[in-house]
């Protein structure tokens, strides 16, 4: 059997496989694929996914493929045989096709992601002054929260409501949110998994991070970076409710701590502690 012949049927073994199994990846198994669907950001990062897994299933196959079958096309045949196989020489043809696809297919997944980081902010921490605000946040002032990490717990500052700092975080639905991640001690990172944001937060900095949150949601919060002794137990569980129950909560918060709100220093987008006031 000549080249051309071994060359015909891998590509049509590859082809058969990949109309099969893409549309599969792509339909079936991409759209479950964490952190699922509680936020634009989180949407997002399952397109991202879905895009990443749909380009990659064909590039995969190919080289599956091509070794299952030279597996078995050209196995030694002859159980007795003592030589080294025939000599393998390279194909230039295919070698350069190779070259040419996965470069444009690396380029078009720069640009894409890109593009993508721009549109609406990714749900990563920006530092500071980010390079990438969703559109909803340039046409209204988003809602404000400040998530103060320290060991071993996150608390939620809040100054569009007097500066009030909450045991727990509710969101209203479909509101963006403008979350300003810091620490009191040691570096942490802010996870909320559904919401497809996660943000390192580390003593003296300021990291923005944006959600644009959709219907009622539960989601599990969670410490990100290894802190401590208790760095396993530095978990929560926060809620996207409706507006109208978001207004009764957090008026009902600023009436509770009250009196622990008169005694905080004033509010600050950064902090700076003390080395020595905790260990782990």
């Amino acid at each position: 059997m000549t080249g051309g012949q071994h060359f015909r049927r891998i590509v049509i073994l590859w082809l058969i496989s990949s109309i099969i199994l893409t549309p599969l990846v792509v339909f079936v198994l991409a759209p479950g694929m964490p952190p699922g669907n509680g936020s634009v950001e989180a949407s997002g990062q399952v397109t991202d996914n879905t895009v990443l897994l749909g380009l990659a299933t064909p590039v995969a196959l190919a080289v599956l493929v091509y070794f299952a079958y030279a597996c078995w096309a050209f196995r030694e045949r002859d159980t007795d045989a003592v030589l080294d196989g025939p000599a393998i020489r390279g194909n230039a043809t295919v070698q350069t096709w190779w070259l040419v696809v996965t470069t444009v297919i690396v380029l078009f997944l720069a640009v894409f992601g890109s593009v993508e980081l721009l549109k609406d902010g990714a749900g990563g921490g920006q530092g500071p002054n980010p390079i990438a605000t969703p559109a909803a946040a340039k046409a209204n002032p988003p809602l404000q929260v400040q998530v103060i990490a320290q060991q071993w717990q996150f608390t939620y500052r809040w100054p569009g409501y007097g500066g009030v700092e909450t045991q727990h975080l509710e969101l209203p639905a479909n509101t963006t949110v403008e979350m300003h991640v810091t620490s009191l001690d040691v570096i942490h990172s802010f996870w909320a998994y559904q919401l497809g944001v996660k943000a390192d937060a580390n003593p003296g900095e300021d990291n923005i991070a944006y959600v644009t949150t959709k219907g009622p949601l539960t989601f599990n919060i969670h410490c990100a970076e290894l802190c401590g002794v208790w760095h396993g137990y530095m978990f929560d569980t926060g809620y996207v409710v409706a507006k109208p129950q978001f207004a009764s909560w957090i008026a009902t918060q600023r009436v509770k701590y009250a009196p622990a709100t008169k005694n905080l220093v004033p509010y600050s987008k950064t902090y700076f502690p003390d080395p020595q006031r905790r260990g782990g």
